[in-house]
């Protein structure tokens, strides 16, 4: 299950216009992003380190087999074919991924897909949420993690690590100066990796936050 890139995509589009928010090409490498991270969770994926075969840094793949998530697939069968470095591996994966997880989330139920009027020559498509729940308890999960300082998920620290280091929390977040001030603080401090000292962690959620650490120069 892409369940980071799942939810950034259903916090992004829970506005009025059920457009996703963030432009295009920001919001596509924060998907990407995303899907990244959600291999390095399921330890399919990692960051290279000394000692391997290849240079240093970059994202290799894990294991080899075919898993059931239509999402991270693609990305992960590109790194098999060849490690690369994040940024490159962002803008690979970025490419087209907002189609594949929007078609996912319909076909699960969580979003239904409507034609809009448009004088582009591409369809244009909004995406109204069919079910709250999923990204009701997603962003009640980030405002704890932010906010309460509660520790956070391993799916909630990849999100706010990601659209901090894309700047994206204010397409989620209102709030005034003071506001983001502590918001930046607690953001950074996930975006280090403290999470893992805060929560009960075991291997993935270690290798999730090494490689969400070397993605984050790819999306600032």
């Amino acid at each position: 299950m892409a369940q980071i890139a799942e939810d950034l995509f259903l916090l992004l589009l829970d506005n009025a216009t059920a457009q996703p928010a963030l432009e295009r090409q920001r919001r596509e490498r924060v998907l990407a992003a995303g899907v990244l991270l959600d291999l390095a969770l399921a330890c399919r994926v990692r960051p290279s380190a000394p000692g391997d075969a290849v240079e240093q840094g970059r994202l290799v793949a894990l294991q080899a087999g075919a898993s059931a998530d239509p999402v991270g697939e693609p990305a992960f069968a590109l790194l098999q074919r060849q490690p690369l470095s994040p940024e490159r591996a962002v803008a690979k994966v970025s490419k087209g991924v907002q189609d594949v997880v929007a078609v996912h989330l319909e076909r699960l139920g969580q979003i239904s897909r409507v034609k809009v009027p448009s004088s582009r020559f591409k369809p244009l498509y909004a995406w109204p949420l069919t079910r709250r729940e999923r990204v009701a308890a997603a962003r009640t999960d980030l405002l704890a993690a932010l906010f309460d300082r509660r520790p956070p998920t391993a799916a909630t620290a990849a999100i706010i690590t990601v659209l901090h280091a894309a700047d994206g929390l204010g397409a989620l977040l209102s709030l005034n100066d003071r506001g983001w001030r502590w918001v930046h603080s607690r953001a950074t401090e996930i975006s280090s990796g403290s999470w893992v000292d805060e929560y009960p962690t075991a291997l993935p959620e270690v290798n999730l936050a090494v490689t969400a650490s070397a993605l984050r120069s790819a999306l600032s």
